[in-house]
């Protein structure tokens, strides 16, 4: 039998060439993960989770359903990152609770005045200085940074042709509506915290390049990237639960 013949027949050899092609496809997610996340995780981490989405990948990719390997194994490699940041999440629960505390500072504001809220207003509505106020949006900067990632917004990847489980038409009804309202909300946001996210999640600038576009300290872009996380938390609470 030759070697050609050989790899066609024999399965576990094809997986160990996929899996010894894309290991550079593991690192590159990683560290693309690691430029949104705080430094206590480690990109080892990532990367032991992201070999497993690997091997996962390739003994449930079908080339028969369209999609490459490569397209179906990014999907995998990034899905077991997020499981295991999630898994061992490092935020307090103090700082969710105060995230949470401030967004619904943020709606009691805007329900009453029927505009944005100031950082000046939801401080003291809460009780706190600005600077505690500010240092509350940067820790639910950390805490958040996956939630618009995670709904599909400027994620390029498509979702998984193979090995996944058909969605019923009702589910597929709400994530559509899910992502309207998100879209819809992105757009009732502030300008600078609208300018924020496009930088952030459509051109995938890091917080000191924006800082640099925007004249202000990286320090503030995270504050106002925190806002606009919590603000848009407090205008979806129909569609999001902790």
């Amino acid at each position: 039998m030759n070697g050609a013949a050989m790899y066609v027949t024999n399965p576990e050899i094809q997986r160990e060439d996929l899996v010894t092609k894309h290991a550079a496809l593991v690192k590159r997610i990683a560290y693309h993960l690691m430029s949104r996340l705080p430094p206590s995780v480690q990109a080892d981490d990532l990367i032991q989770a992201g070999m497993i989405g690997l091997l996962e990948a390739s003994r449930n990719y079908d080339a028969s359903q369209g999609a490459s390997f490569e397209t179906y194994a990014g999907i995998r490699i990034r899905g077991s990152m997020l499981d295991e940041i999630r898994r061992t999440d490092w935020t307090p629960r103090s700082v969710h609770r105060k995230a949470r505390q401030v967004a619904e500072a943020v709606r009691s504001i805007e329900n009453v005045e029927g505009r944005d809220a100031r950082d000046v207003e939801v401080a003291e509505k809460l009780g706190i200085d600005l600077k505690e106020y500010h240092r509350i949006l940067q820790d639910a900067t950390g805490c958040r940074i996956f939630s618009i990632d995670d709904a599909g917004n400027g994620d390029e990847t498509p979702q998984p042709v193979a090995d996944a489980p058909r969605n019923e038409p009702l589910d597929n009804l709400h994530s559509a509506d899910f992502k309207a309202a998100l879209a819809q909300s992105i757009s009732g946001l502030p300008e600078r915290e609208r300018l924020v996210m496009a930088m952030y999640y459509d051109e995938e600038l890091n917080l000191r390049e924006i800082g640099e576009v925007l004249g202000v300290s990286e320090s503030r872009v995270c504050q106002i990237h925190g806002q606009a996380l919590i603000r848009l938390r407090s205008r979806m609470t129909e569609w999001t639960s902790d």
